[in-house]
C-alpha cells in the first residue's frame, strides 16, 4: 500500500469525467487500498480516484464509525430526497471550507470490490459524501456549488 499524491486546486484532471471500471483486477484492488490509505493519512471522509490522478469511477468513504471504509465502484445515484445545508471541505482544496446544499438522502447503486452490485440508502453525512464524491467522478467540484459568501480559508495546524 502507498500514499498517493493528491491532485489539488487548479489541476485540470479534476474537471475531467471519469471512466467506468471494466474489470476489478489486481491493479484496481491496489488502487483501492492506496486510496483508503491516502484518505486516512489526510483525515478525509471520502476520496475519488480522480483526486489521485486516475480517471476511474471509484470512490472510497469512511465515516470513522464501526463499519470501516466503503468502496463504491461505478456508483450512480438512483434517487435523491430533500436537501441539507452542510459545511463541506475537500482534500483537493486544502484548508477551504464552505456551505453547500446537498440531498438529505440518496439511494445509490454501486459495485463493491468483490464485484457484487449493491444498493445503499444513505442519510446525512453519508449522503453528503456520496454526492460529493460522485460529483468528482463527473468532473464537478464543491467549490463550484458553494453558497456565495460562505467560503472560508482555515490555516493548517501542521508543523
Amino acid at each position: 500500500m502507498a500514499i498517493r499524491n493528491l491532485r489539488l486546486e487548479g489541476d485540470e484532471i479534476l474537471k475531467k469525467k471519469s471512466r467506468e471500471v471494466e474489470a476489478i483486477d489486481e491493479k484496481i484492488q491496489i488502487l483501492i487500498d492506496d486510496m483508503i490509505e491516502t484518505m486516512h493519512k489526510y483525515n478525509g471522509v471520502g476520496l475519488a480516484a480522480v483526486q489521485v490522478g486516475i480517471l476511474k469511477r471509484i470512490i472510497v468513504i469512511d465515516l470513522y464509525d464501526d463499519n470501516g471504509p466503503i468502496v463504491l465502484i461505478n456508483p450512480i445515484i438512483l434517487k435523491e430526497k430533500g436537501e441539507q445545508e452542510v459545511d463541506e471541505g475537500c482534500l483537493s482544496f486544502p484548508n477551504q471550507f464552505a456551505k453547500v446544499i446537498r440531498p438529505a438522502e440518496v439511494t445509490a447503486e454501486y459495485t463493491d470490490r468483490e464485484g457484487k452490485r449493491k444498493r445503499v440508502k444513505a442519510k446525512e453525512l453519508l449522503a453528503q459524501a456520496i454526492s460529493h464524491e460522485i460529483d468528482h467522478l463527473n468532473g464537478e467540484l464543491f467549490i463550484d456549488k458553494i453558497i456565495p459568501g460562505t467560503l472560508e480559508y482555515v490555516e493548517s495546524e501542521e508543523k
